[in-house]
């Protein structure tokens, strides 16, 4: 399984999320301090249930917590986008 499988995944299965997608960003940071270390750059969109009444940086705070694992070893930088379904369905 590739990051980008294993991101949508552990977001899928953590915070029931319906709508995951993965831009991995990591080839335009080639050269980047960061990206010797071989962590991934990663813009996520994702729609949850789970982020309903939260505040945004509540909301991240879910997705940090749900990639934990990988947050200090594959993922170097990630940005999100996270809405609720209704916030999703007026994009």
């Amino acid at each position: 399984m590739d990051m980008p499988e294993k991101i949508e995944s552990l977001l899928r299965a953590q915070l029931a999320a319906s709508v995951v997608e993965i831009e991995d960003e990591t080839r335009l940071h080639a050269g980047h301090v960061g990206a010797a270390g071989g962590g991934g750059h990663y813009r996520v969109v994702v729609v949850s249930d789970r982020f309903a009444d939260l505040s945004l940086m509540q909301q991240h705070r879910l997705v940090y917590a749900a990639l934990a694992g990988e947050m200090k070893t594959t993922i170097h930088a990630l940005a999100l986008r996270t809405y609720t379904p209704e916030q999703w369905q007026r994009q």
